[in-house]
Formats: C-alpha cells, structure tokens, sequence
C-alpha cells in the first residue's frame, strides 16, 4: 500500500513546502512506503512533467523542483515486496491524465494491459473516459469492485486538466485507509493529515467526486 499526495492552488508554490510532509509522513507510514517514489506537476506552459526515483522518498532532495500550481505524488509500497523498478512507479500518464493508487486487489478479473495492476486499473478506466471523467471513474470502479474476489483497499487519485478526481473504497484498517483534503488558498489531498497541521477534513468511504 502506497501513500498519495495531490495539491493544486490559483498561485505558483513551492513543491518542497508539500513533498517534505509527505516524505515523513511516508517515513513513519506503519507500512513500508520505501520502494521509490515519483511526482508529476505542471511547467510554466502547462504541460506534465514527470520524476521518478527508486530510492525512498524521505531520502530525496526537493529542491530539484520549479515553482507549480499542481502537483501530484505517490511514494510506493509494492504488493509483496515484488517488480521494484522504476518503471512500476506512480504516476502513470498517457500525456493527458495523471494516476495514482493506494491499495491491494485480489482475483481481479479484467482483460487490460498493464506491467503491475495499478497500471491495468488506469487502463481501464481510460477505456470508459470519451469526455467525461468523472462518469468513467464511477463506471470502472462499480466494474472492479463487481469483478474482483476481494479488496483490502482501492484509492484512486486522477487528475485531467485541473480537475482532480478521487475514488476511495476500503473493507478495513479505517484509519491507514480514509483519505483527507483540506481546502484554503491550496486544495491539499493526502493519504495522512500533515504533522502538526488542523483543518484537515475526512473522506468518507464509498466516495467518487470531482474537485
């Protein structure tokens, strides 16, 4: 299980100011969250641009990255400790959307291609996105959770354009699980509340929605 971070603000900021939390909080994770980890955001002309590392996030440096006004990351934790190498790291990206997943699915029966799992759920929810990102979210979860023998957990966080969209979905372990947000001058979703932070808001399980 992996831990996910999405921030987006109307005002450039400084990714270090966000990655540094989250790198604790990965550190201190009760789960192991240290095999590599990688960040997406968006340039001054509004294109992706992706980073990824295989060494933990907490022994990274920050400061590599420009000022942004969107920024996502994922600190891995790979599904029994197997296929760690670099390209099995989030985000994934087909150039338009970014993704990134928390979670542990067993007997998924789905045809989609893929390297992990992570990857064919992605795939599989571009399948049913002809416009509408939201109605694709919802219709291949409902699909996934219908097909699939059992899930410990399934956080999705996809983000088009500047419209973040989240699905969450756990059977168990409510507090590693439940994802939070928090909203000021910057939209912050996290899988842990910042250190020594309030204002931090629940979200409940079962959800889908659009920020």
């Amino acid at each position: 299980m992996c831990r996910l971070l999405a921030v987006r603000s109307g005002e450039p900021f400084n990714p270090a100011d966000y990655l540094t939390p989250f790198a604790f909080i990965a550190r201190n994770s009760h789960e192991y969250q240290g095999h590599g980890w990688g960040c997406a955001w968006k340039d001054a002309d509004q294109k992706w641009q992706i980073y990824k590392n295989i060494c933990p996030v907490w022994e990274d440096q920050f400061n590599r990255f420009p000022r942004t006004t969107l920024l996502i990351a994922h600190a891995r934790s790979a599904f029994e400790d197997r296929d760690i190498v670099i390209e099995n790291n989030m985000p994934f990206t087909d150039g338009e959307r970014i993704f990134i997943f928390n979670g542990e699915l067993r007997g998924v029966k789905i045809k989609e291609q893929g390297r992990i799992g992570a990857e064919k759920i992605f795939n599989f929810i571009r399948r049913f996105d002809h416009g509408d990102t939201l109605a694709a979210l919802k219709k291949a979860v409902g699909l996934l959770r219908d097909r699939t023998r059992s899930i410990r957990g399934m956080n999705i966080i996809l983000v088009n354009g500047r419209s973040i969209y989240l699905s969450t979905y756990f059977t168990g372990e409510t507090d590693y699980f439940t994802m939070r947000y928090k909203e000021g001058p910057q939209l912050v979703i996290c899988s842990e509340p910042f250190p020594s932070e309030e204002g931090w808001q629940n979200i409940d399980n079962e959800t889908v929605r659009e920020w």
